[in-house]
């Protein structure tokens, strides 16, 4: 923006800089018709004439400078609003692969949210009503894990080992009764791999 503001005022000012050219263009121009018109007889006037039109010629020569000055500072300016729009462009290119990417994600995310709700409503429905209801408030109080998997002797919702006496009321409990983690209070889910 700051680029295009500098451009647009150098715009401005080689216009009004080109104007002012034109003007004592025009001036000498109408002074030099009556000076080779012969309409000017006097001395003095003829004199006057001259060194007005000398005079222009100084002062369209200083503008026609400050012409070129603005139009060179315009140029510089204009390079520089090209090469910015390009990074803008560039740069909002990236934005929008971006975001395409991140709706993708989001609906891959989605889909699989609803694929894992169904799934875990078929499995709820298979789960005792008092365990279902115990595991619920489980997950609730640790921020969504209300079961942990027992792994070499590890809980690994707490990631601590069980000790001696915790392994061993695991290995004496019956296969369908629900065990807890001492640390925690997760209920554990026994594997083969749980080291037991």
């Amino acid at each position: 923006m700051a680029a295009q503001t500098e451009e647009s005022d150098c715009a401005r000012e080689q216009t009004k800089a080109e104007q002012d050219v034109d003007q004592v263009r025009q001036r000498a121009a109408r002074d030099q018709q009556r000076l080779d018109s012969g309409a000017v007889t006097s001395p003095k006037d003829l004199e006057n004439l001259q060194h007005e039109i000398a005079s222009l010629a100084k002062r369209q020569g200083d503008l026609e400078d400050v012409v070129l000055e603005v139009m060179e500072r315009r140029e510089s300016a204009q390079e520089r609003v090209n090469e910015l729009t390009e990074r803008v462009s560039s740069v909002q290119s990236k934005i929008d692969d971006a975001t395409a990417r991140r709706d993708a994600a989001y609906e891959t995310l989605d889909g699989e949210a609803a694929s894992a709700t169904k799934e875990r409503e078929v499995i709820a429905g298979s789960v005792p009503a008092d365990l279902l209801k115990l595991y619920d408030k489980l997950r609730e109080q640790q921020g969504g894990v209300g079961a942990a998997r027992l792994y070499q002797r590890r809980c690994e919702g707490c990631r601590l080992e069980l000790n001696i006496t915790e392994v061993n009321d695991v290995k004496a409990a019956a296969p369908d009764t629900v065990l807890r983690c001492e640390n925690c209070r997760r209920i554990l889910v026994r594997t083969a791999e749980s080291g037991i």
